[in-house]
């Protein structure tokens, strides 16, 4: 990781984002809404919970066959990838509710889900939103030697085999956060006196980290042996439910910024960038299955990454409307607006870019 932050353009010739940010404020002004979620969210936020917690109950209350609770598993990694992708997500933007409790309530959902609200935030907020597709300073891209996201990352014969091998690595994201990755992290942000708002005591840190994950491990491996579930198949199923939604988690956030359309611009020598943080968001991010209602409620928005990464701040219940302000006000300005009609179509980008970036670099065209 670079030490020294990149620098965005400060001049905006064509005024994209001046443009783009009255137009959105208008629209919500004119239709008297307000920026954060709604009845929608509460509702989706219900039943997501629902599809998360109801089968761990039933697992820990009920007898029932080993593929019975294999099945279980899955079901709750699919609830639990949903409520990161539309409750804690929305919660840690501060775009959940109008009232800052209620975020940080929902944003503290990440601690069921295996992660911590520093690491995220730090990660997500601070270093993807603000550094999108930077070599170096986005960590989205940095998945060590074994997968090359970028032509900047170094390239190693194995990687020809990427696009084969990386969909079953993408499964052990969240497997990752519960048992080393948060911890790595935290060591990290703190020595770099990173953080999200007002920097936080490191104590208090490591203490909600560490009593965080004893009470997930608890819920999560420990009461099910207790209540007399064999402790293999407490493991596989923790390690199913975790694969399910590291999975899901994984493909959802490469659709949206590894494929052969989205860039991934350096700073010059003096560390300075192109284009204001706005038309560079345009340049390293991409839609997918914009009108599929199923992907669009599921994903939390995500698959409209472009809307999310400029008004990161607004509820994803809101990206399908000012969907057509931003692609409207792009097209204005002559600046691009990546998006694939379907998800297959954007799944099948990102394996081809994947291969692509796996070539031996001499040999690729």
């Amino acid at each position: 990781m670079n030490k020294t932050a990149p620098t965005f353009a400060r001049q905006d010739n064509m005024k994209f984002f001046r443009t783009l940010n009255t137009r959105v404020n208008n629209y919500f002004k004119e239709n008297n809404i307000k920026k954060t979620g709604n009845w929608k969210l509460h509702l989706k936020a219900i039943i997501l919970f629902a599809v998360f917690l109801t089968p761990y109950f039933l697992i820990l209350t009920l007898p029932m066959p080993f593929w019975v609770m294999l099945l279980l598993s899955i079901v709750i990694g699919i609830g639990m990838a949903g409520v990161g992708m539309n409750v804690m997500h929305d919660g840690n933007h501060g775009s959940y509710s109008t009232k800052n409790w209620i975020n940080k309530f929902m944003g503290g959902t990440i601690y069921v889900l295996a992660g911590n609200v520093y690491n995220w935030q730090v990660q997500h907020n601070v270093l993807h939103h603000t550094y999108t597709n930077i070599p170096g300073h986005d960590e989205d891209l940095d998945a060590g030697r074994i997968i090359r996201f970028t032509k900047d990352a170094k390239w190693h014969s194995f990687h020809r085999f990427q696009h084969y091998y990386s969909v079953f690595l993408y499964g052990l994201l969240t497997f990752n956060w519960a048992i080393t990755t948060d911890f790595k992290q935290m060591r990290n942000y703190l020595k770099r006196k990173l953080s999200y708002g007002e920097p936080k005591n490191p104590k208090i840190l490591w203490t909600t980290l560490i009593i965080t994950k004893v009470i997930y491990v608890s819920i999560w491996i420990v009461l099910p042996m207790v209540i007399g579930i064999t402790w293999w198949k407490v493991l596989v199923g923790f390690f199913i439910m975790h694969y399910t939604a590291g999975l899901i988690l994984s493909v959802v956030f490469q659709l949206a910024h590894v494929v052969e359309e989205t860039t991934n611009p350096s700073p010059n020598e003096l560390g300075e960038m192109d284009n204001t943080w706005a038309i560079h968001q345009l340049f390293t991010t991409t839609n997918f299955a914009p009108k599929n209602a199923i992907v669009n409620w599921y994903t939390g928005g995500l698959n409209h990454q472009i809307e999310h990464h400029i008004f990161p701040n607004i509820s994803h219940i809101h990206y399908g409307k000012i969907a057509k302000i931003v692609k409207e006000t792009a097209r204005e300005c002559n600046l691009p607006y990546y998006e694939y009609k379907t998800m297959t179509s954007a799944v099948i980008a990102h394996f081809k870019h994947l291969r692509e970036l796996g070539m031996k670099p001499e040999l690729a065209v």
